[in-house]
């Protein structure tokens, strides 16, 4: 082997063979990709040889035409090129039209006395990293005993369905649908799914131009802050209300409003009437999961049509009700078009996804798309056709169905154990949610709590960032989730973080 080669040591060939390959793809795929890292990071230059089929195969304890054909596919896609004889040496033109700097130039960094360190401090508009945010640990996968509110269930993931929706959005027709750039629009499948199938369920009518898609329902809320919020713009919030739709709108106003909640949702009256935007989470209230009542969503449309206001809904647990009649959107009764509503596709099942919508008058969802086309242009248009036939085959209703009656089994079971393991905290009634929320008693400190739970295994999230003054915040709140526990798991988990309150208790009195 020449001295070029040879810059990778045999050992450092299974070390990179680690570190450069991911571990699902198959052993020819993780060998090219192995490669091809080394390759335009230049650490094989153009013009040098690779090692032998047998001596890389010998290094890194796999077959030799695993190799063999790893090679034989880098020579197609012009990586490498064979010489008769002489074996295989990376192409002289690979690097070309490659942006990548080369290694000569990684070295030659600026001398660190001669330049001035930027100021941040001065250039950045905002720190949203200084917002209070709901915070999950890293590894909450790992932990015995996951509290945590709407995340990812490997137990009720529709793996083999959302691979065959997957597999048929690769047809030769599907691919020449969505490959393209669509710009400002959107997957017409997708779009006419959600108009026939999933928001018919939630009371609502709409046509094609008034639907957009998002990245998700929090990309949904960015874009309407954007677009509709100035520096002197009311927006009025439920407190305890969710914190992003907090920390977003605030970015653009310093004029949020903190609107009261009770057993019956939003509290209405004559604290609206300054409103410009009121947001509202009417089908399950975050956090506290009480339903909007009827009157009261009565009230709040003839208020929002007297002042001229417009009213956001986040209808985030729209797909993962159970155990309740069926509660229609705000949407369904807005007759003036003072409603914008904003839902999620995804979130039920599979957050990562990132997949929601905003039904909104055709004005305001011909800006969104072109104010979303600076952003992003689209969400990604496979993602959309994948999901157009995961609905259209019957899937995502089926996928509702399990989780509704997993979710039942599960919420009955919190219940019970809350009332038995701790019958002095207080807890809404679990109704249709897939979280419920907990006040303990006056001594109890909930951030406290939490990061005692989790060094037992227990995660739940405290209830202090919901509200919108973080110093004069309740802190003996908790919200405590179970899309992602086992059923069989939640009485365990909620006896021992009993156990870590009384712990909690007894330090709180010495």
């Amino acid at each position: 082997m020449s001295s070029q080669a040879s810059m990778l040591k045999p050992v450092l060939w299974e070390r990179l063979f680690e570190m450069e390959s991911a571990p699902n793809l198959s052993l020819q795929g993780r060998v090219r990709q192995m490669l091809v890292s080394a390759i335009l990071s230049g650490h094989l230059p153009p013009g040098a040889p690779v090692p032998s089929s047998r001596y890389l195969a010998d290094q890194l304890r796999i077959a030799r035409n695993t190799v063999v054909f790893a090679y034989q596919q880098l020579v197609s896609e012009g990586y490498l090129v064979s010489r008769e004889r002489s074996g295989h040496f990376v192409s002289e033109t690979v690097m070309q039209g490659h942006s990548g700097a080369s290694l000569e130039a990684a070295c030659c960094a600026p001398d660190a006395e001669t330049c001035a360190p930027v100021r941040w401090e001065e250039r950045l508009r905002l720190r949203p990293s200084r917002q209070r945010n709901i915070s999950k640990p890293r590894d909450w996968q790992k932990q015995p005993y996951p509290f945590v509110y709407g995340q990812y269930d490997p137990d009720l993931f529709p793996t083999a369905e959302w691979r065959e929706c997957c597999i048929k959005a690769l047809s030769v027709l599907d691919i020449r649908s969505w490959a393209p750039d669509l710009i400002t629009h959107d997957d017409a499948a997708l779009i006419e799914q959600i108009r026939t199938q999933v928001l018919p369920r939630r009371g609502v009518w709409a046509d094609a131009e008034e639907i957009v898609v998002t990245v998700g329902a929090q990309h949904a809320l960015y874009l309407l802050a954007d677009l509709l919020i100035n520096e002197d713009t009311v927006v009025g919030m439920e407190d305890p209300g969710y914190p992003d739709a907090r920390n977003i709108f605030a970015s653009r106003t310093r004029h949020l409003l903190p609107l009261p909640v009770d057993g019956e949702g939003l509290c209405t009256g004559t604290h609206l009437l300054g409103c410009d935007y009121i947001f509202v989470t009417p089908g399950h209230q975050c956090p506290t999961t009480v339903t909007l009542s009827a009157q009261r969503r009565q009230d709040l449309l003839t208020l929002a049509g007297q002042t001229d206001s417009l009213i956001i809904e986040d209808d985030f647990e729209s797909e993962s009700r159970w155990g309740e009649g069926a509660i229609p959107a705000l949407k369904s009764l807005d007759r003036e078009g003072r409603v914008i509503y904003v839902g999620s596709l995804a979130k039920s099942f599979a957050p990562g996804l990132r997949i929601g919508y905003i039904v909104a008058p055709r004005e305001l969802t011909s800006e969104l798309r072109a104010l979303r086309r600076l952003m992003l242009r689209h969400p990604s248009a496979y993602i959309q056709r994948a999901f157009s036939l995961f609905i259209s085959l019957g899937h995502h209703h089926a996928l509702l169905r399990r989780q509704s009656q997993a979710y039942q089994q599960r919420g009955a079971e919190l219940a019970r154990a809350l009332a038995e393991h701790l019958p002095d905290f207080r807890v809404t009634p679990i109704t249709g949610s897939s979280s419920c929320w907990v006040q303990g008693p006056a001594w109890l400190d909930a951030v406290e709590l939490a990061q005692a739970a989790l060094a037992e295994g227990v995660v739940v999230e405290p209830g202090d960032v919901f509200f919108m003054d973080g110093a004069h915040a309740p802190r003996n709140c908790l919200r405590i989730g179970f899309t992602s526990i086992r059923a069989g798991q939640i009485a365990p988990g909620i006896a021992r973080l009993a156990d870590v309150a009384r712990r909690c208790r007894m330090r709180a009195a010495a």
